[in-house]
């Protein structure tokens, strides 16, 4: 005899909402205890990217959800005592230590495929790994240098050994030094407790659909599957088996999954106010963060300058789980520039002003200027409220 399904959660959207603002860290008081390390684990993944505005965006999505946790202290909290290591999940990304086996299925998928077309010269990978092992972590250049004479992605023998290396899971890439990737062999960075590729491709997947699930909180097949570049095949041969359970969430039109410990208790707390980067996870899928907050962004950054609408990078302005307007910064000796600010009206003042105090401090910046405001009879309120 069969037993029928429970019949799926029926949640409003704005107990969707809560739940995403929770389960991502932005309600409720944060575990300082576990610190940056914790919103890694949290979060199963932070983004990497090379704008570098305020501060790089793995360094402000710890920020938004703890306030000003010092600079060093992210870097050290990714990078020392083998806690985290970078690959591609949503993107580049800083991954905690612990989900390394979850990713054999990624590994194995790119031994079996070209390597972004780069051709290789014979006994090039065999050199690179033989200079780790002898010399111990090393940066490109210092492997023989990261490029040929051409263009950017004209690389050297050296950078495209040691990548497949990294995409094959021979090499980790063990902190960032300058930017540039510092290269070891994955069984001397990798704890050998984890150090192994033995799980089938299912249960890695099964794994990181349940995690991207309750980093989540709730989502749609789209939202969870993109967490980690998660084929939609694949996510629906296990997501009945992740432990995710199916709700229905009003106004969102599709179906969609949730942790089922977020339902089982009402999100209530603190909201955070701050600035947030494009790049952070609550934020990062345009369909879902038009959905949830019914706010529609895009990083302009790539947009040319004479079409961008709200700036080079503009940030997010989370106040009261709301997204509450946009802050496109700069940075001038001491002084955070606002290059231009949206506001989605009066009540946005406050928060915004709130959000840029906080962020100046934290990068060692004693004032903030306003450039541009798109309600200019706003002006006088913002800059009494900026202090």
């Amino acid at each position: 005899m069969t037993t029928a399904p429970l019949p799926a959660a029926e949640l409003s959207a704005d107990e969707a909402r809560r739940i995403a603002l929770r389960a991502q860290g932005f309600l409720g008081a944060p575990d300082r205890r576990a610190g940056v390390r914790g919103v890694l684990r949290s979060l199963g993944q932070v983004q990497l990217d090379t704008i570098s505005v305020l501060a790089r965006s793995h360094e402000l999505i710890p920020y938004a959800r703890l306030g000003a946790v010092g600079r060093t202290t992210v870097e050290d909290a990714y990078w020392t005592g083998a806690h985290a290591f970078e690959y591609w999940s949503h993107a580049a990304c800083v991954l905690p230590v612990e989900e390394w086996p979850h990713f054999a299925f990624r590994r194995r998928a790119y031994r079996d495929r070209p390597h972004w077309g780069h051709e290789l010269s014979p006994g090039a990978y065999d050199k690179v790994i033989a200079q780790l092992r002898d010399q111990g972590p090393l940066t490109a250049t210092e492997l023989g240098g990261a490029k040929n004479k051409g263009e950017w992605w004209d690389w050297s023998d050296a950078k495209i050994a040691v990548e497949r290396a990294l995409m094959h899971g021979e090499v980790v890439v063990t902190e960032r030094r300058g930017w540039k990737r510092v290269y070891d062999l994955a069984e001397r960075a990798i704890p050998q407790e984890l150090l192994h590729d033995d799980l089938d491709d299912t249960e890695c997947v099964r794994r990181l659909v349940r995690q991207a699930g309750e980093a989540l909180g709730v989502g749609t097949r789209a939202d969870i599957a993109d967490y980690h570049r998660i084929k939609a095949e694949q996510f629906d041969a296990v997501v009945e088996a992740s432990g995710l359970v199916p709700v229905t969430v009003a106004g969102w039109g599709k179906p969609a999954w949730a942790d089922p410990a977020a339902l089982a208790t009402e999100p209530r707390g603190r909201h955070r106010t701050t600035l947030l980067s494009p790049f952070d996870s609550l934020i990062w899928e345009r369909p879902r963060t038009e959905r949830i907050f019914g706010f529609t962004h895009r990083l302009e950054a790539y947009v040319p300058k004479p079409k961008r609408v709200h700036g080079y990078f503009a940030m997010p302005v989370l106040a009261g789980g709301r997204l509450v307007g946009r802050v496109d910064p700069a940075r001038e000796g001491r002084t955070l520039v606002a290059r231009q600010i949206t506001l989605d009206g009066p009540k946005a003042v406050p928060a915004v002003a709130r959000a840029l105090r906080e962020a100046a401090e934290w990068v060692g910046c004693d004032s903030v200027s306003v450039e541009r405001l798109n309600h200019p009879e706003l002006a006088p309120e913002l800059v009494t409220a900026l202090g």
